[in-house]
């Protein structure tokens, strides 16, 4: 059963909220139903306990937003996109990660909660740049950067460690002056 937030931002189809330890069952058995779709990509928490460290380091580190991204009406959780390494001072950066449901998939969703991340982390949040670093066979990750408006920066060999090995990530960037007015 979902679980009933407020939403920080909000467009037509979607809502984006944060993290909460209450959402667990939910995200948990939106995670295992998508493993197909996740691997070898990404790899969010399958038990309760693996989410309860996980929404921990979103809930309560301060270099950490995780937010929850939710299907207006019904409220079910239709995927996430965290905010990480924020760095303020001088930087105000931060590194997107993400991720749709499998139920959610292709539908057009995670595009519009992009959006209205990118958009919060630029007005309340305070940043400037925002990061995605994704593998090249990614293609669905890196085509949603791509609708998201960001522009691709470079190449990074051997970047992040995912799924047994050091994986090669294409980064790519958008800065608050890219940002279309709405």
């Amino acid at each position: 059963m979902p679980v009933t937030r407020e939403y920080l931002a909000e467009g037509p189809r979607v809502g984006i909220r944060p993290f909460t330890h209450e959402d667990e069952p939910e995200f948990t058995a939106r995670a295992r139903e998508s493993k197909d779709l996740h691997h070898p990509w990404l790899a969010p928490p399958l038990t309760a306990g693996a989410y309860a460290a996980y929404a921990g380091r979103l809930i309560e580190d301060p270099s950490k937003a995780g937010f929850l991204v939710c299907e207006k009406g019904s409220g079910a959780i239709a995927g996430f996109v965290n905010i990480n390494n924020i760095v303020m001072g001088g930087f105000l950066s931060g590194a997107l990660g993400y991720g749709a449901f499998a139920h959610a998939a292709g539908r057009g969703l995670m595009t519009q909660a992009l959006d209205l991340v990118v958009r919060y982390a630029f007005g309340p949040l305070g940043l400037h740049r925002l990061e995605i670093n994704a593998q090249p066979g990614n293609t669905a990750s890196i085509a949603l950067a791509q609708r998201a408006g960001f522009r691709l920066e470079g190449y990074s060999p051997k970047m992040i460690y995912i799924d047994g090995a050091w994986r090669d990530h294409e980064r790519w960037a958008i800065t608050a002056e890219m940002l279309p007015r709405p």
